[in-house]
């Protein structure tokens, strides 16, 4: 159990014909019906997909409480106007008919494709089998019908000493740092103010879901909820805050694995920068330049892409002061090569997991990215997604 595996809540996935034959609907309630606490974090993306509009003001309506969320796969819902809105309210209005709850309280996801209309009998279908289907079991089942091209659920527990947090996610393409890079839903039994809650979600994501860059590009539907039913009393909040972000940060790691055409995960520190904002713009744009993926891809501890990359950040750079280390081995300094074992870089970059270090040497400023190789199989995944 993952999304279930917190007290009083339920959850429940199905096929109902979005896609061809996987998985994709999913909900996930309260076990009572009832209203909890709720928070989100959402797309910074202005195109977002009127689901995002929706449970954002939702929640901003009815003062951040949920009892359930509808979530289909396979059409995201975006670029399709008035009529898609009418959609997705449609979507909470049919599941709280379900369900027997206020529409209000009803969040509504959708991710897949853009600018194709929904197949709306089909998830209006769906809806009361998923109402019917619902379980402490159920968590399996959701995680699966939240997939896209993902190929594998990803779910996520941590147990407390006074509570259980749990979650699933969805998302291994169309992935920046710019929140939330994917769809993700947490529950836990803590009582947790909202403020609280919504302070330690936003953190926990730009610690974690913020630092996944696979390949640049920020989606239109992407939503992180977190619902909180308070059954099992106040937590220690320093626990409860390291527990979201022992989630958050398990579901981004089962992300980047299971990134398109994924074959190197990179972790990329900028230190010593002007400040940490530059550290995260020269960062972001080392990770998402083609020419450094492709390095990775190939095993090639090719520094001068690295260095080119963070020179053309548009932050303070001094090529004299740089430094760049694979797996702690230093390969450049001053801007230019520096002698070191090659045979060892070598075997280091066969690899899954690789850690690199650009040092700017400009000041105290740092950020980590997770980066992701380009190679054949993002091409082949991406050429024929629409």
């Amino acid at each position: 159990m993952s999304v279930t595996a917190a007290e009083g809540f339920v959850a429940s996935g199905m096929h109902a014909g979005v896609k061809r034959r996987r998985y994709d609907m999913a909900m996930i309630a309260t076990d009572d019906g009832r209203p909890v606490t709720a928070v989100a974090v959402f797309t910074q993306n202005k195109y977002f997909a009127p689901p995002v509009g929706v449970s954002r003001k939702r929640l901003a309506d009815n003062g951040g409480q949920a009892a359930a969320i509808i979530v289909n796969s396979g059409n995201a819902n975006a670029g399709t106007g008035a009529k898609g809105y009418a959609d997705a309210e449609a979507m909470c209005d049919a599941t709280a008919k379900a369900l027997g709850i206020a529409s209000s309280d009803v969040l509504v996801c959708s991710t897949g494709i853009i600018g194709l209309p929904m197949p709306m009998d089909k998830i209006l279908d769906a809806t009361p089998k998923l109402a019917k289907k619902l379980s402490a079991d159920g968590s399996e089942d959701a995680a699966k019908g939240i997939l896209t091209t993902d190929h594998v659920p990803k779910e996520a527990v941590v147990k407390g000493s006074t509570f259980t947090l749990g979650g699933i996610a969805k998302g291994c393409g169309m992935i920046a740092p710019n929140m939330a890079t994917m769809l993700a839903f947490l529950t836990t039994d803590a009582d947790v103010s909202r403020d609280e809650m919504q302070a330690i979600l936003r953190d926990a994501a730009n610690r974690t879901f913020n630092t996944l860059n696979v390949d640049g590009a920020t989606s239109t539907n992407d939503t992180v909820f977190l619902l909180a039913n308070g059954r099992r009393g106040k937590p220690d909040m320093a626990e409860f805050a390291d527990a979201v972000h022992k989630v958050c940060e398990d579901l981004t790691w089962q992300m980047a694995r299971d990134a398109e055409g994924m074959t190197k995960m990179v972790t990329l520190r900028v230190t010593g920068a002007a400040s940490d904002a530059e550290a995260r713009i020269a960062a972001k744009n080392i990770a998402e330049n083609n020419l450094v993926k492709c390095s990775w891809y190939g095993s090639d501890p090719y520094w001068g892409r690295l260095l080119g990359a963070a020179g053309s950040a548009g932050v303070e750079f001094d090529p004299d002061l740089t430094s760049v280390a694979y797996g702690g081995i230093v390969v450049s300094k001053a801007g230019t090569g520096f002698d070191h074992d090659e045979a060892a870089v070598a075997e280091y970059m066969k690899n899954e997991k690789i850690d690199i270090e650009v040092a700017l040497g400009l000041g105290t400023g740092s950020a980590q990215v997770i980066g992701i190789d380009l190679g054949p199989g993002y091409i082949k995944e991406n050429s024929k997604t629409s």
